[in-house]
Order: C-alpha cells, then sequence, then structure tokens
C-alpha cells in the first residue's frame, strides 16, 4: 500500500467553467433523488469498515475520458485502442509511439485536480469509515485528494519501470529524460486519453528517440497494468486480505467489466459483505449488489454524512 500525504485540494477553487467543461466526458445521467441518497446513507451508517473500489467514472468529472462510457468514452468517440502489452514488449515502433504521444499528453494528465467525489472520500477515510481503498485508474487523484489508504489496482502512470532489472523512476524524471533527447518535439496539446497520451503525426512519431534503462538498457515501461498483462500477484493478495476485514463494499463509477476489480464483488458475495454502487449505467455485478444508483459520483457523495 502506498501511503502518500498531499494537501487536501477543493475542487471549489476552480472557476464554475472549468467544472463545466470537465462534465463533458460524462455520459447522460439523472439527477439522483432523496430516496436513493437515503439508502446510500443507510448503507454507510450500517458499515463499519468500508472498502471502496473506485473506477473511471470517478475521474471523468476531474476531464479524464474514459474508455467504456455511453457516447463519450474513447471506445464511442474513436476507432483508436490502448497498446496492449505482448505489443508494446515485442515492437519498437509501437514503443515509439507510445512514448512519443505519452510525451506530450503527459504536461496536462499530470496536472489534472481531484474533484468533490476525490475529496469527499479523503474525508470519509480521515473519519475513519473508510478501511480501504481501491483505485482502478492510474491518475493519482486519490492521493493528490488526500487519501492514504490506497491501492493503486492497475498502478500508477506517475512511475516507469524497466522491464528486466526492475529499476524504477519517477514519470517526471523520465519526462526530463526524454525532453533531453527530443529537443526537436515542442508540440503542445490540448487532445487527451484515458491514459494520458494524445493524438501526433506520422513523422513526429517517426523522428522521436525512446529513452532506454540507465542502468542496464532495458525496456522502460509505464508502472501500469496495460491491456492484457496481468495485476501483480501479490497486490491481489494483499487487496484480498484487506476486504476479508471490512463489512460494506462500495463501487464508485466502475463498470466492473474488467475481471481485475469484478473479482473483489465475488469474494464479497461468498463473505456475506453486502455491496451497492453508484455508477451511471449497468455494471457486471448488478446481480450481485444490493443497490444501484446510476448517477454521477460528485452529485451524490457530497450529499452523505460521515
Amino acid at each position: 500500500m502506498q501511503k502518500v500525504t498531499s494537501n487536501l485540494l477543493s475542487v471549489y477553487e476552480r472557476p464554475v467553467h472549468r467544472l463545466l467543461s470537465h462534465l463533458a466526458f460524462v455520459p447522460k445521467y439523472d439527477p439522483c433523488n432523496t430516496l436513493e441518497v437515503n439508502k446510500l446513507q443507510e448503507f454507510i451508517d450500517d458499515t463499519k469498515n468500508l472498502f471502496v473500489l473506485t473506477g473511471a467514472g470517478i475521474s471523468t468529472e476531474s476531464g479524464i475520458p474514459d474508455y467504456r462510457s455511453e457516447g463519450v468514452g474513447l471506445y464511442a468517440t474513436s476507432s483508436k485502442r490502448p497498446v496492449q502489452f505482448k505489443v508494446f514488449m515485442e515492437s519498437a515502433s509501437a514503443r515509439q509511439s507510445y512514448w512519443a504521444r505519452n510525451y506530450v499528453g503527459w504536461p496536462r494528465f499530470s496536472s489534472f485536480y481531484p474533484n468533490v467525489a476525490h475529496t469527499t472520500l479523503a474525508e470519509w477515510e480521515k473519519s475513519g469509515k473508510i478501511k480501504c481503498l481501491v483505485t482502478q485508474n492510474v491518475d493519482r487523484l486519490h492521493h493528490k485528494a488526500g487519501s492514504t489508504k490506497v491501492y493503486e489496482l492497475h498502478g500508477t502512470a506517475f512511475n516507469v519501470v524497466c522491464m528486466s532489472c526492475s529499476k524504477m523512476v519517477t514519470r517526471h524524471s523520465f519526462q526530463n529524460h526524454i525532453r533531453k533527447l527530443n529537443p526537436h518535439l515542442s508540440i503542445q496539446s490540448d487532445d487527451i486519453r484515458p491514459d494520458g497520451d494524445v493524438e501526433l503525426a506520422k513523422e513526429d512519431v517517426e523522428k522521436f528517440t525512446v529513452p532506454s534503462c540507465g542502468q542496464c538498457g532495458g525496456i522502460m515501461k509505464p508502472y501500469i497494468v496495460f491491456f492484457g498483462d496481468n495485476v501483480p500477484a501479490e497486490r491481489v493478495k494483499s487487496i484480498r486480505e484487506e476486504l476479508a476485514t471490512c463489512d460494506g463494499l462500495l463501487v464508485l463509477g466502475s463498470s466492473l467489466n474488467v475481471y481485475s476489480g469484478y473479482r473483489f464483488i465475488l469474494q464479497a458475495i461468498e463473505a456475506g459483505i453486502k455491496c451497492c454502487a453508484v455508477n451511471i449505467g449497468t455494471t457486471r455485478a448488478d446481480k450481485h449488489l444490493a443497490f444501484r444508483i446510476s448517477g454521477r459520483c460528485g452529485e451524490i457523495l457530497p450529499k452523505i454524512v460521515v
């Protein structure tokens, strides 16, 4: 578990027009009603040790698009798809394309702020309500909001690791290294994709020099579980152990289509732990949930008193 301290960043410090523009990545939803809020309030009141699982739907309100949201996600708006782990490892041209696009997108991706859903969860943790928070996101917004009991299920974009010697460096230092190798690439882009990359012209990609490990010359990869790869077994084991000590599971902003997160719902149900969700649209686990509120996390969570 990574324990990172950070100043609490309030969503209310940002201009209103920025908040409204960020909602462009939130799919259509109906405002929550009092009955639904009361149902969630009762669940929170009855839970002593809460296990929270968050997905991309909690970060769309900060301006980071997701993959699967109806009408606004990457899969609905583009034919582009994330690079597969096997392709990244076996193809030098795939790594060149990935790092060139990610290099240009990083300044914007790394500067996103947490929204009111993130800061609310940080306050819940401070109050002792949250026992464990697991996020499927790689954006570090929970840490920026002040949460410390966080497991990053799919890793983080803020570190880079060598696939040969396991040397780890920060993404910011790696960004500086890339800049020194590619002084000609000074493109700025307002475009953004779920993992921080942008679209680049073919000639810009072909001129890009990919850094190798400074220690062994190996392949450098973001400390992220790419599509087609597996979550490290030790990380899964630690999360399972945390879940076993909890008495309630709350899913926030995830369709749970990916098994890496869905497995914890199955564990909870088997153990008799009550599960519920706040997510716009259906989830893979709907049949297992006590209830699901189809709404925006940033609208609903602040209404709950802890």
